[in-house]
């Protein structure tokens, strides 16, 4: 597997992500910690597959439902943020930091095309 930025990016982010799970289910906030799991779950799998994509239409279409799963993700953090009170700065920077880096890919990768 390569190693890049946004892979090993995602995959820290899932670390931090999963923990921050696990305190939101010690919490009893099931509905909102499944959203929570879906949507980051999705971020690291689709990057990683992008890796072994067949094709560049492939890789950008991975790296674009990876993004739109970042922002989902970003979405659940606000919800998570306003209505439950529930702020964790640095998760909330790394995803912010997440949809930049995968809009530039999908952006740049659809202009090479």
């Amino acid at each position: 597997m390569k190693d890049n930025l946004i892979q090993n990016k995602t995959l820290e982010f899932s670390i931090k992500l999963a923990k921050f799970y696990m305190s939101l289910k010690d919490k009893k906030y099931y509905e909102i910690a499944s959203q929570v799991f879906r949507s980051w779950a999705s971020i690291w799998a689709n990057v990683a597959e992008a890796q072994w994509a067949i094709s560049k239409k492939d890789f950008i279409n991975k790296m674009t439902i990876a993004l739109k799963e970042s922002y989902e993700t970003l979405y659940w953090l606000q919800i998570l943020e306003h209505w439950f009170n529930e702020v964790n700065t640095e998760i909330k920077t790394d995803c912010e930091s997440i949809v930049r880096i995968l809009a530039t890919i999908v952006k740049s990768s659809k202009i090479q095309e």
